[in-house]
């Protein structure tokens, strides 16, 4: 799990402090002083849904999206009523799209997958907080030759007040889950078991720290247990679900990662992945669960990118390859896969049909079905684009540049049609810190492209899809670093000559809003405003009051917070502790149910920067955690940013 925000401001999330609930902590709205912060609070008025940006929030595409097992259904997440819910609709129809069918309903679904039964298992939490409930949706066969209806979804698992859950998968029959939990002690993941019937749930083994089921056999016996190491790497095991033991399959030094391409097993004992064990870039391995790590046959072909995805799909393997962002679709044998947009994908597969999400800086999120043996392709899912002329859209260009320590640094630069002048231009630094800027839709980058300002979303130091030793690269010690990369970017810029860098801000969430908080106070000449949502503060109380996914992976990114060495050291690099040094307007807010960075943190940058006599705006939002996922939230949150942008930017 990684202190992530995308930028699209289509996240999610809430909040865990130790001691009380965000909500508690987060009341406080007056400074040392008594004077009231005074957080703007949304209100939904026509005046949103009337504004030029809320077009731009209302082009909506498909979200995540899967097959069921039988490869005659498509369910994906859709946001139509305002929050994301889960659609189902018929892959064989002429058009799958006319049969769309609501199966969720309520604040919101963080999750779901297809059992081997066909029924549907999904997640939802309590605005944002995280701490989900488990639903099970059952398929109803009307009749042989008619379609299939869905029963009314059903209470598998209720929420607990310590329970994080990470979903693991089903066993082969789709009779039992299992999943990863805190529900113990609130802290550690412990693995259970749950019986999709009965809901009766036991736990099987009990864990320290992150740990988290990636796969579960078909025969039911054994898991795929990663454990947390950083935000970027991991430990690999086989867990015995009968007897709780836990076996290593791979521990590798220097770290590496394991899971991110995903882990499927083909047969009972052998599983697939990708990784970058013993080399730069994630690469197809297989894994035979009695006999080790062992390296597959090369299907990858030759360049220094990621596997982002792999799949057994039939008797093929397929993949997605990460190219400074874009996605590019492989199938062993025939190679590369034609006729899809260029942009960020995701797939899942049944037998020799692969279910394609296209997402792109000009696509909010549009469906492909594509068979293995015609090599044919379909779009079964069109985006809406509301008012928007979908032509006006901007692809971004990737650029590389040498960081002033002779590192190569990456973003994607989008520069806005038909500008007279050098635009000014706005940095969106993505979350993480293990995260990476992709060419996907967003409204806030399309919006202000609208309006004559470029935008430049860095790939710092840190980042993935560079390499392993890239995403290290800002460990500890390094922190500043990443920091000091968004100022030798600005420069690269300055010199490029195709921006005005003399009107520049700089915007982040999570993790990203740490960068806007650093860079403005540790070179508070360089850019001439920030936005920063849901960002750290003071990184000593960050750290202690992490939520428990944030913890099992701090201690290799950051260092223990409870050991004096790593406490001074943050607490003199924490962006509160140099706030003096900001001399230019901030806009700040914040989830008052976000469980992964506190209310307090943006709270104490609003107090300082306004006791300094700085303008710092502050939009409390009751009803969101770690980002924004309702549709009035994101209309009145998407408004009150573009005016300040275009006040402080001029």
């Amino acid at each position: 799990m990684k202190r992530l925000a995308c930028l699209a401001l289509s996240l999610a999330l809430l909040a865990c402090t130790s001691g009380g609930t965000t909500q508690e902590r987060g009341t406080d709205t007056e400074d040392q002083t008594g004077v009231p912060l005074n957080p703007i609070v949304p209100t939904q008025t026509d005046a949103d849904l009337d504004s030029d940006v809320a077009a731009y929030v209302l082009a909506r595409g498909a979200g995540p999206s899967r097959l069921s097992p039988d490869g005659r259904t498509v369910a994906t997440q859709l946001s139509l009523t305002g929050t994301r819910q889960v659609y189902v609709m018929d892959a064989r129809a002429e058009d799958p799209k006319s049969t769309l069918q609501q199966l969720t309903d309520g604040s919101g679904v963080t999750f779901f997958e297809f059992s081997p039964s066909g029924a549907l298992i999904y997640g939802a939490d309590n605005d944002g907080d995280e701490r989900e409930s488990y639903w099970i949706v059952d398929r109803l066969v009307r009749s042989p030759a008619g379609a299939d209806g869905w029963a009314e979804p059903r209470l598998l698992l209720p929420a607990t007040e310590q329970g994080f859950r990470e979903f693991g998968g089903f066993t082969g029959d789709g009779s039992r889950i299992v999943y990863s939990s805190t529900e113990r002690n609130g802290t550690d993941f412990d693995v259970y078991i749950a019986d999709v019937a009965t809901g009766e749930a036991r736990r099987v083994w009990e864990g320290e720290g992150g740990n988290y089921v990636q796969a579960v056999s078909p025969d039911g016996r054994t898991a795929v247990l990663s454990e947390a190491v950083g935000e970027d790497s991991d430990r690999l095991y086989a867990l015995d679900l009968e007897t709780g033991m836990r076996r290593t399959l791979s521990d590798p030094t220097p770290r590496a990662n394991h899971v991110d391409a995903g882990v499927s097993f083909v047969d009972d004992t052998t599983i697939l992945l990708a990784s970058n064990a013993g080399g730069e870039f994630a690469t197809p391995r297989t894994v035979v669960t009695g006999d080790g790590f062992q390296v597959s046959a090369n299907i990858m072909p030759e360049g220094a990118h990621d596997v982002d995805a792999i799949r057994q799909c039939g008797d093929r393997r397929v993949m997605t390859l990460n190219r400074d962002g874009f996605s590019t679709l492989v199938v062993e044998g025939p190679g590369p896969v034609g006729g899809l947009p260029p942009g960020v994908y995701g797939f899942d597969c049944v037998g020799d049909t692969v279910l394609v999400r296209v997402s792109a800086s000009n696509i909010p999120g549009d469906l492909f079905l594509h068979d293995l043996d015609t090599r044919q392709t379909r779009r079964i899912f069109a985006s809406d684009y509301d008012d928007l002329d979908k032509d006006a859209l901007i692809l971004p260009e990737p650029v590389r540049l040498p960081a002033r320590d002779g590192v190569e640094v990456q973003g994607l630069l989008y520069l806005p049609k038909n500008t007279a002048d050098k635009p000014p231009v706005v940095f969106m630094v993505h979350g993480g810190p293990t995260a990476q800027a992709r060419p996907s839709y967003s409204a806030s980058v399309q919006y202000l492209l609208s309006k004559g300002i470029a935008v430049f979303q860095p790939n710092v130091r840190g980042s993935t899809g560079f390499g392993r030793t890239y995403v290290t690269l800002d460990d500890r010690r390094k922190r500043l670093d990443s920091v000091r990369d968004l100022v030798d970017m600005l420069n690269y810029l300055e010199a490029d000559g195709r921006v005005d860098t003399s009107r520049a801000a700089v915007m982040g969430g999570s993790y990203g809003g740490y960068m806007v908080n650093a860079v403005l106070a540790d070179y508070p000449d360089a850019f001439d405003a920030g936005v920063a949502l849901f960002g750290v503060g003071d990184w000593v109380t960050a750290l202690e009051v992490a939520s428990p996914q944030l913890k099992a992976s701090d201690l290799v990114e950051y260092g223990d917070i409870d050991d004096p060495e790593w406490r001074d050291f943050y607490a003199g690099i924490s962006p509160v502790a140099k706030a003096g040094n900001i001399r230019v307007p901030v806009l700040y807010s914040h989830g008052a149910m976000d469980p992964r960075i506190d209310v307090a943190e943006t709270e104490v940058m609003v107090r300082a920067l306004r006791d300094n006599g700085v303008r710092a705006d502050y939009i409390l939002i009751p009803d969101e955690g770690h980002g924004w996922r309702k549709l009035k939230n994101r209309l009145f949150y998407e408004r009150m940013q573009a005016q300040f942008l275009e006040d402080v930017l001029k």
